[in-house]
């Protein structure tokens, strides 16, 4: 017998189509400043443009070097995120699985590093570079990344962790499964949709990233992001086309991979609800 279609109402699709013009309309805006000159953008702002100026990301791409600090931000973005995976995936399992003094104690302690903001530990964080010998490397960076993250993905993931059966955790376990192998073949699996959360949201902060990229890193053109290397786009003359295609060129390259990853995780929750 066939279920009924459910049938969406009129003021839900109009409010659909409205929020997704209103996340459409700053992109298009981006996309056509960046083929057009100060002139055209000021007086035909939404219209395409009159005259494709593609030179314009030819030259974002030489002024900013942005080829170099694209390079710095992928390198810097993925080995924090392998960190974070590797560090919070094994302390949420253990948080997890145990339910005493010491766990609520531990997570109290990272619930504890959201009331940090990141403007308190800058200071000490230049101090802590400095004394390690790494101020200015991307090396710091990407080590202070990860213990920025932990707080939140931890207690991310120990909520999926949480939704695990225990009689499929107790059947792994009498088939001889310790912990690693309860970690990989029971865990991860079921909390697949949270770790994927995880990495796009780590990793969209950990390419937006700015304040601890200038101060510490720095701007040596051998050493800066993207987020760095944009700004020098900027002067008494800007050219507004140029610094739009320089946006779009540093803003592509995550969001495609926002978008891959998004359906996988789209694909584990859909997975998940069939298994279930």
């Amino acid at each position: 017998m066939n279920e009924p279609r459910r049938t969406r109402s009129p003021l839900a699709t109009v409010l659909s189509w409205s929020y997704a013009l209103v996340l459409a309309a700053p992109l298009y805006y981006l996309a056509v400043s960046a083929l057009k000159s100060n002139i055209e953008i000021f007086t035909r702002p939404f219209a395409p443009p009159a005259d494709w100026l593609w030179e314009n990301f030819g030259t974002a791409w030489r002024t900013a070097d942005l080829g170099r600090a694209l390079l710095n931000s992928v390198l810097v973005s993925l080995v924090a995120v392998v960190l974070t995976l590797c560090l919070a995936v094994p302390a949420a399992y253990a948080l997890a699985r145990t339910d005493n003094r010491l766990a609520r104690v531990i997570t109290g302690a990272f619930s504890a590093g959201f009331l940090i903001p990141p403007f308190a530990a800058l200071i000490p964080t230049v101090v802590l570079a400095i004394q390690m010998g790494l101020y200015g490397t991307r090396e710091f960076q990407m080590l202070f990344l990860p213990a920025s993250a932990l707080p939140l993905s931890v207690l991310l993931l120990t909520q999926f962790m949480r939704t695990v059966p225990k009689a499929l955790v107790e059947s792994a376990a009498l088939d001889g499964a310790g912990h690693w192998r309860l970690l990989v073949s029971v865990f991860v699996p079921i909390a697949m949709p949270g770790v994927v959360s995880v990495t796009i949201l780590q990793l969209l902060t950990f390419w937006n990233e700015y304040l601890f990229s200038l101060t510490i890193t720095g701007t040596g053109p051998d050493v800066r992001t993207v987020q760095v290397a944009l700004p020098t786009l900027v002067s008494d003359a800007t050219n507004l086309g140029v610094l739009a295609a320089g946006t779009v060129l540093t803003v592509l390259p995550v969001y495609v991979v926002y978008s891959i990853m998004n359906r996988r995780m789209q694909e584990a929750l859909t997975a998940g609800a069939v298994k279930g």
